[in-house]
């Protein structure tokens, strides 16, 4: 079909759409709107729901592409392959496609990226939650630009990331590859990886639309209880953002079910919701089996035809990761007309896609094979970067950090203590892919903790010593061993927390759901029998979700964060331990205080607040959302309003100064809140308004503000409309959402304002700033 119309770039995108809708036959527009994946994998090995039972049985490339196909599903992230050996793949798939099928149509290339390009040798960086503990917008941006650029590199057109669940119970798996619990948090976080991955030319995918972190316990695809207010003014706003404001080019439906009504067959969500209120104009493509989950899962199908029909009519465009229920539209139809309109809409959307990518255009070639580097000197400047500002220090009554320099017996215990890989997420190739493939190691260098410590240490012995496994229960023996190590220390870093796998070959990640908020196995133990031995603890917590770590405050003489920060987090550890590097995080979710108080998030309305003799049960955290302390000490001044009073359609500015008055130079996270004392719905009693991270010398002084448009305090209401409604808001600033040092009260006036297209971003800028004291 060499010649055609659609194949001139210089005709307009709108007609070479319809002229290639025109040129296809039935069965080629199709298959337009699935994908291939060239797997197949036993019940041990899965790295996707039911992989092994959908895959088996699967028809040759060949066959399954006769009349073309949409996409290739993860060519690089499936088997450990070079570079080079997943370009060659491509270009042998993609040369087929051109070559033997009528249409010579290329299919757009996908594969998962959320800590970097999951593929052998690629650049691990640090874990979602990691990224929401620097609240650094602009870093974010510059890890997805880079991981854009490699993806792009070698022939990979689309990203199956980031992830924007809004975490509402940490039990649940896959809270290490959220960004926490604040919606505006994960929405500004979102909204700069979708701008750097896009920024490459390659397209973002928000994931998982909608309420995948909502799930009933905290249990992998559990039905989501959850009223349209709540999803609304919760879940949506971070996709919402990520679609109007970053153009968010692709979205991936839930696995779960909302009120009955699966994500995959929701067109209210799909369709009327996303395209007609938001004006999305990318492609939906399904979670992996989605479509066929409609009848196997949750019995709202028949038949596969009716699974995909129900998705079809939903608003989902690509079937992934193979194509099975689209192939059955073609028969058994009772509806051919609307099914035949239903597909030519789908197709119209994959089109577009392709001919801005460039795969339509006359004469366009897969790339040919060359050794790029996936783990450059700058992608692991950038992973450094992450690792250290994510880094969290929660308690350090003592002072005993930053470690003295002159410290010479430094015990390391845990049994993910000397594991470099419990430094990654479960979508790290490392962990995702190599954990089956022993062979290969992890793939490229990293560094386990007591390395990275001897030299940050170099004049210090390190012990390292498991102590007790992570799940199974202990020997007796080793943990003496363990504690006499401690014993015989001048200080002992006790490093508990997860291992990530999937579906439960480890403590965190998909499918590997938590059944309180205690640390798994025996950790417990392990950490009050080195406390008792009075050797100063630093309880360093390395995991995918927070913990219950209450009845430890007061007893570790300093206690440190972490959320699995990459392959450059060791070295991120040890210097923030030897305070070479000064701790700047500040926590995306709540640290529980008892491991039973769940599911609770800071988000509650006074109801779901602790307090008041309402309830036997404290649900109140041993660190509040947004804490994160310093080796430097900081001071907010003032909260200014530039008027006291706004329309509902106004703006207000908030200015507050921040001042270092510690001895060396640090960096704070500034937070603005606001609290809507009466409303016509309940509210929660504090919500994050903006932040901003601020970086000062000893004695610097800076002045900011926050451009705060009424529309941030805005909800759904009785009516189920988003509203702005006159009144009393009372913003206040500081560190945390329980340290709030300042504060001012704004006026709402005029009339109840229904908001069409929101202004969903508070505005930030450091106006000026005070050198340095002498």
């Amino acid at each position: 079909m060499a010649g055609e119309i659609w194949r001139d770039p210089a005709v307009d995108i709108e007609t070479r759409i319809e002229a290639v809708i025109a040129a296809l036959s039935a069965e080629e527009k199709v298959a337009q709107l699935g994908g291939f994946w060239a797997d197949q994998r036993t019940s041990d090995d899965i790295i996707a729901p039911m992989q092994d039972v959908f895959s088996e049985g699967r028809s040759p490339f060949e066959h399954v592409t006769r009349h073309g196909i949409g996409q290739l599903t993860r060519v690089f992230g499936t088997a450990p392959v070079t570079a080079r050996e997943g370009m060659t793949r491509v270009q042998e798939s993609q040369r087929h496609l051109l070559d033997t099928t009528r249409p010579g149509i290329p299919a757009i290339v996908h594969e998962e990226c959320l800590t970097g390009f999951t593929t052998l040798g690629a650049t691990v960086y640090p874990t979602a939650l990691a990224w929401a503990a620097t609240f650094s917008p602009a870093l974010v941006d510059e890890m997805a630009n880079a991981i854009g650029r490699d993806l792009a590199a070698v022939g990979v057109h689309q990203g199956l990331s980031p992830v924007l669940d809004v975490v509402t119970d940490y039990r649940w798996g896959r809270v290490e590859e959220t960004m926490g619990e604040d919606p505006y948090v994960v929405a500004t976080l979102a909204s700069a990886y979708v701008s750097g991955l896009q920024r490459a030319g390659v397209i973002a995918t928000l994931k998982h639309f909608a309420g995948h972190a909502s799930s009933r316990g905290g249990r992998n695809h559990a039905p989501v209880s959850m009223g349209e207010r709540e999803l609304r003014d919760l879940v949506l706003l971070p996709f919402e953002m990520a679609v109007r404001e970053a153009g968010a080019r692709s979205v991936m439906n839930s696995y779960t079910e909302t009120d009955r009504v699966p994500s995959a067959a929701d067109r209210w969500l799909l369709t009327d919701l996303l395209r007609g209120e938001w004006g999305f104009e990318g492609t939906v493509v399904a979670d992996y089996w989605a479509i066929a989950f409609l009848k196997s899962k949750h019995g709202v199908a028949a038949t596969m035809a009716d699974a995909g029909r129900l998705a079809l009519h939903a608003g989902i465009d690509v079937e992934l990761p193979d194509i099975s229920a689209y192939l059955e539209l073609a028969t058994d139809d009772p509806a051919p007309e609307r099914t035949a309109a239903e597909i030519d809409t789908a197709l119209r959307r994959v089109m577009r896609q392709k001919i801005e990518l460039g795969l339509l255009d006359e004469g366009w070639t897969p790339a040919d094979p060359t050794d790029h580097d996936l783990d450059s000197p700058e992608n692991r400047r950038i992973a450094r970067e992450l690792a250290e500002k994510s880094v969290i220090l929660l308690d350090n009554p003592t002072g005993l950090l930053p470690l003295r320099p002159q410290t010479s017996r430094i015990a390391v215990i845990g049994p993910c203590a000397d594991d470099a890989s419990a430094l990654m997420g479960a979508y790290s190739f490392p962990v995702h892919v190599l954990s089956r493939h022993r062979e290969f190691g992890l793939g490229l260098s990293a560094q386990p903790l007591p390395e990275a410590l001897r030299e940050s240490f170099p004049n210090a012995e390190v012990i390292a010593e498991r102590g007790v496994p992570l799940q199974t229960p202990h020997d007796p023996a080793e943990l003496s061993r363990a504690v006499a190590a401690a014993a015989a220390s001048d200080v002992a870093v006790v490093v508990v927390g997860d291992h990530a796998g999937m579906f439960g070959k480890g403590t965190s990640g998909e499918g590997s759901d938590a059944p309180s908020l205690e640390l798994p196995g025996d950790q417990r133990a392990l950490v009050d029998a080195v406390l008792e031995t009075g050797v100063p603890v630093v309880l360093l917590v390395l995991s995918g979700r927070p913990y219950a770590i209450g009845s430890f405050v007061g007893r570790a003489a300093a206690i440190v964060q972490a959320f699995m920060p990459g392959v450059e987090g060791a070295g991120a550890l040890a210097r923030v331990l030897s305070g070479e590097v000064n701790p700047s995080g500040h926590l995306p979710v709540q640290v529980p205080a008892e491991p039973t108080a769940l599911p609770h998030t800071y988000l509650a309305p006074p109801l779901g607040q602790d307090g008041d003799r309402i309830s036997n049960l404290s649900i109140a955290p041993a660190f509040p959302f947004g804490h994160g302390l310093s080796y430097t000490t900081f001071e907010l001044g003032e909260l200014m309003l530039d008027r006291a009073e706004i329309a509902t359609d106004g703006t207000v500015v908030v200015t507050t100064k921040v001042t270092n008055t510690g001895d060396r130079a640090g960096e704070t996270v500034v937070q603005l809140y606001g609290a809507d004392p009466v409303a016509q719905v309940t509210r929660p009693v504090q919500q994050l308004m903006g932040y901003a991270r601020v970086a000062l010398a000893p004695g610097e002084r800076a002045r900011m503000a926050f451009t705060v448009h009424a529309d941030r305090f805005s909800f759904t209401g009785l009516a189920r409309t988003r509203i702005v409604e006159p009144g009393e808001i009372v913003l206040s600033a500081g560190f945390s959402v329980a340290d709030r040092p300042v504060a001012a009260t704004l006026r709402l006036t005029g009339a109840e304002r229904d908001v069409v297209t929101p202004v969903l971003t508070t505005g930030v800028e450091v106006l000026s700033s005070v050198a340095a004291r002498a």
